[in-house]
């Protein structure tokens, strides 16, 4: 490894300022998990990327990128940077996480020596080998969906020095060959926990994830087991998102009809929804459905039953919607809004999930409080 590399990881460890992964972050040279070639926008559209090669970069211009506190994509649309031979259009399907963000996570999940964790998500491998460099490697268990986002990965953690558990496999199904683990933690997003982690923590084990939901809302959870089976905790202050597990993305959208149904005014304003918690909130009362904005607009469209919801402002002042379908999604999102609002409009941090074999609840305040069911 140059003294160059060496140079910068250290001074990357610094910026960190994590004691519990300093020494971790020293030593797992990050530039091995950016594999051969990474991903740029193509200006500024969001949607296109180019490939930057290592080949066509200088030594020291790669190590500068590499120890950059950034997040790199790796692969668009299932293309890997080092097969795009142009610019690719679509969206990021893997990626290298900035490190600070990682490091936050696996302080968030309180990992620390002795623990055995099961890692949902290896991406390119860089957070597993960083638990690796800690806690060992017979330690880790990480689980990749993806086949040769998992091949680049297991090159890029052997060439580190480690020998984790991988596994090849979704993910959301946990692995119980090695469990049960002291620590679940997913570098992914999740609509629902899923079960099967929740069965492989052990007693006073945690899960920890951050939650996304088809209307864009995050939280970020961590959850400790109890001794009957169930989990529970409040979400935490951090809003980290990662990107979402394959199989809880939002189905496609149906084109965009408004002003059909019947019609009311709102109580509430509709521009609310652009704050990140009231959009949790909203999300909360109407999981199925999507959330779009457009001429002024805020629509809601549920795939699953075709409800749709749309308002308006009103020359005079105020709002209506319109309301569509079988579910009431506005009258949903209007009650939920308006318990937040009286309770104080906390942050998502201001709630807790409770979760069995047959139940996942989203509380306000407490577990005895105001709550909703997450989609089954």
């Amino acid at each position: 490894m140059s003294d160059q590399a060496t140079k910068l990881r250290l001074a990357l460890a610094d910026r960190l300022g994590s004691e519990g992964w300093r020494s971790a972050v020293e030593r797992v040279p990050r530039e091995l998990f950016l594999g051969d070639a990474v991903y740029r926008t193509d200006g500024p559209r969001i949607d296109r990327w180019v490939p930057i090669r290592r080949s066509q970069t200088s030594e020291d211009d790669w190590l500068a990128l590499a120890y950059t506190d950034q997040t790199w994509v790796t692969q668009v649309n299932g293309v890997l940077a080092e097969e795009a031979h142009d610019v690719v259009a679509g969206a990021p399907s893997s990626s290298s996480t900035l490190p600070s963000l990682v490091v936050s996570m696996l302080e968030a999940a309180q990992i620390s020596e002795g623990d055995k964790v099961l890692e949902i998500g290896t991406g390119t491998g860089y957070s597993t080998s960083l638990m690796c460099a800690r806690l060992g490697e017979k330690a880790v268990t990480s689980i990749e969906y993806d086949p040769d986002v998992a091949a680049r990965a297991a090159a890029a953690i052997s060439d580190a020095g480690f020998a984790p558990t991988l596994v090849i496999g979704d993910g959301l199904n946990g692995y119980a060959e090695n469990a049960a683990y002291d620590k679940v933690i997913s570098t992914c997003s999740v609509r629902v926990i899923p079960l099967p982690w929740l069965w492989q923590a052990r007693s006073g084990g945690t899960i920890t994830t951050p939650m996304w939901g088809w209307m864009g809302g995050v939280a970020f959870a961590h959850l400790t087991v109890a001794e009957d089976g169930t989990a529970s905790g409040r979400f935490l202050k951090d809003d980290l998102c990662f990107m979402t597990a394959r199989a809880h993305l939002a189905p496609p959208r149906p084109p965009i009809i408004t002003g059909i149904g019947q019609a009311r005014p709102s109580r509430i304003d509709p521009s609310i929804l652009s704050n990140d918690t009231a959009l949790w909130v909203a999300q909360l009362a109407a999981p199925q459905a999507q959330c779009s904005w457009g001429e002024g607009k805020t629509i809601l469209i549920d795939v699953s039953t075709g409800s749709r919801a749309d308002t308006k402002p009103d020359a005079g002042g105020g709002w209506t919607v319109h309301q569509h379908g079988p579910v009431k999604l506005w009258d949903a999102v209007e009650e939920a809004i308006l318990t937040w609002q009286g309770a104080g409009s906390p942050h998502q941090s201001g709630f807790g999930l409770t979760i069995s074999d047959d139940s996942q609840r989203v509380w306000l305040g407490e577990p005895s409080g105001p709550g909703w069911q997450l989609p089954a």
